[in-house]
C-alpha cells in the first residue's frame, strides 16, 4: 500500500444502534484503492453490522459511506453492485437447486435475492466457466449446488460477486469453517486476484492468515475503531491486545 492510495470506500461516523444497544459508534474507516485492508475484533465487536451499513443491508442512524470519493446517501445493495461493489456472507448464500452455471450466471443480472432472470448471454456463460475453472469448480460446473460441501459452496459464492467485474469486493469471514486445503484455496486467489487490481476488505477470525495477507489492518471493539495500521504495529497495539485478551 502506497501512503497517497485514495480511498476507494470509506465511512465517516457511522453509527447504528440496535434499541439501547451501539452496535456501530461513530466509525470512520477508508479502505485505499489495491489494498487488501482486513476488518478484525472480537466477536461481538460490530463487523458484520458494519459490512451491512456499508453495503446497503441495514441502514445507519447517522454517517456517511462514500465510495470513489462520493457520499451515498442510501446505500442500496443493488446500487453499490452496479457500482463495482460486492460482497460475500458468513454463511455462504447459493441456490441450491440451481447448477454452478445458473449460479453464476443468476449473479450477472441481479446481486442476491433477485429474482432470477432466464436469459444468459454467450459472454456471460464464457465467463462463468472460466471462473469456474480457476475456483477449481469446472468439472462440478453441472452439478446442483446444493450438493456441494461446506468449503465448495464458500468458493462458489467467491466466484459469483466476480461475475460483475467489481472493483471492491467484500468478504465476509470467507475461510469461517472450511479445512486448511480450502483455506490455501481462497488465499491463492484472493492474492491473484489484487494482482489482477482488485481491492479487498475482508473479515476475518484466522490471524496468521489476516497478518500474512492483509495491509492495513482495522481493529474494531464494542463498535469503535481501536486502531488500524501494517499488521506487525496492530498486532503490538496495547488497545488490541486487550480488547482481545483482557490484559
Amino acid at each position: 500500500m502506497t501512503a497517497t492510495a485514495a480511498p476507494l470506500l470509506e465511512s465517516e461516523a457511522l453509527t447504528k444502534r440496535f434499541g439501547g444497544v451501539t452496535a456501530i459508534d461513530g466509525c470512520s474507516l477508508a479502505v485505499p484503492a489495491g489494498t487488501i485492508t482486513a476488518l478484525i475484533g472480537p466477536n461481538g465487536s460490530g463487523k458484520t453490522t458494519l459490512f451491512n451499513l456499508l453495503t446497503g443491508y441495514a441502514s445507519a442512524d447517522s454517517g456517511v459511506v462514500r465510495l470513489d470519493g462520493r457520499a451515498v446517501r442510501r446505500p442500496d445493495p443493488v446500487a453499490l453492485y452496479r457500482s463495482g461493489l460486492t460482497r460475500t456472507f458468513q454463511q455462504a448464500r447459493v441456490f441450491a437447486e440451481l447448477t454452478l452455471i445458473e449460479n453464476m450466471t443468476v449473479a450477472v443480472h441481479q446481486p442476491w435475492r433477485a429474482i432470477v432472470y432466464p436469459a444468459v448471454r454467450r459472454a456471460d456463460r464464457e465467463r462463468a466457466h472460466e471462473l469456474l475453472a480457476e475456483f477449481g469448480l469446472g468439472r462440478l460446473e453441472n452439478e446442483r449446488a446444493g450438493r456441494l460441501s461446506y468449503g465448495q459452496k464458500k468458493l462458489l459464492e467467491f466466484a459469483t460477486v466476480l461475475m460483475s467485474r467489481p472493483r471492491l469486493v467484500l468478504l465476509d469471514e470467507p475461510t469461517a469453517g472450511v479445512n486448511p486445503v480450502m483455506v490455501e484455496r481462497i488465499e491463492e486467489r484472493i492474492r491473484d486476484l489484487h494482482a489482477r487490481g482488485l481491492t479487498f476488505l475482508v473479515v476475518e477470525h484466522n490471524m496468521p492468515l489476516v497478518m500474512g495477507l492483509c495491509d492495513p489492518v482495522i481493529v474494531l471493539d464494542h463498535g469503535r475503531k481501536i486502531a488500524e495500521g501494517p499488521p506487525a504495529q496492530v498486532q503490538n497495539d496495547p488497545a488490541v491486545l486487550d480488547a482481545y485478551l483482557g490484559t
